[in-house]
């Protein structure tokens, strides 16, 4: 990978679903080391681009690129040992098996039971929930729980880019926190993260890129806080003006 060629580039990408085009014609790159954040309004096209991006879902048009590699075309197994693991909106843990099996399952293309093992222990050391709640079976934790253990078992494969759909759905405030502090510890740790979210100014504020996606195109892009104040794209999308103008005495 020369200094040119994007982390992640998407070209002019149109997909969407038997019944016509979600996205059309979407342009923009991540940075490798940054946080990438995309808002946007239901609808804009947000989740469809993750599952372009996972290979869940093949674009009729344009194509993206890994550090120089195409993705379009690639089995999602293809891309998962490329370095690109997915956490969904949707809890996706096996609620009858125990957090250490759900986390364990993270690499399952992994075939070195001693890497599984290093990797297990790193995990445990940084999400204490994961030794704590071993045995426990993941449909017992909490939503929030859950999600950890959902980034837990991404992080089994040591991937370079953390691709997140709405991490914050249906948390409480207080997990919510946390859930925002451990993804800011995964990009501390190296990991390049691309995360569609609801809270779009939280996610901003902790963003080193924003996208804002309207009718499946890039509307607006620009560092995070650029997104974040800007005033239209306040008003729009993010439930109001964002800067209070003082009010005149």
């Amino acid at each position: 990978m020369t200094e040119s060629t994007p982390f992640l580039g998407i070209e002019g990408v149109v997909a969407g679903y038997g019944g016509g085009d979600v996205l059309k014609g979407v342009d923009f790159t991540v940075k490798e080391g940054g946080v990438t954040c995309i808002v946007g309004p239901n609808g804009s096209g947000k989740s469809t681009l993750l599952k372009v991006i996972s290979g869940l879902l093949k674009p009729r048009l344009g194509q993206i690129y890994f550090k120089g590699t195409p993705l379009v075309g690639l089995t999602p197994r293809a891309i998962l040992k490329l370095g690109i693991v997915q956490v969904p909106q949707n809890h996706s843990l096996f609620g009858e098996m125990s957090v250490e099996e759900n986390v364990e399952l993270g690499a399952f293309i992994v075939r070195d039971r001693s890497v599984i093992a290093r990797r297990m222990d790193s995990v445990r050391e940084m999400f204490p929930i994961v030794a704590e709640r071993a045995k426990d079976k993941a449909g017992s934790l909490s939503s929030g729980q859950q999600r950890l253990v959902e980034f837990a078992r991404c992080l089994m494969l040591e991937p370079e880019l953390v691709v997140l759909d709405e991490p914050s759905m249906g948390l409480d405030p207080k997990t919510l926190r946390v859930m925002f502090d451990t993804v800011k510890m995964m990009n501390a740790m190296g990991r390049t993260v691309l995360l569609v979210e609801q809270n779009a100014r939280q996610a901003l504020k902790m963003s080193h890129h924003g996208v804002v996606l309207e009718n499946g195109q890039v509307r607006l892009s620009g560092t995070g806080s650029e997104v974040l104040n800007n005033p239209e794209i306040g008003v729009l999308f993010l439930g109001g003006a964002l800067l209070e103008k003082p009010k005149a005495s």
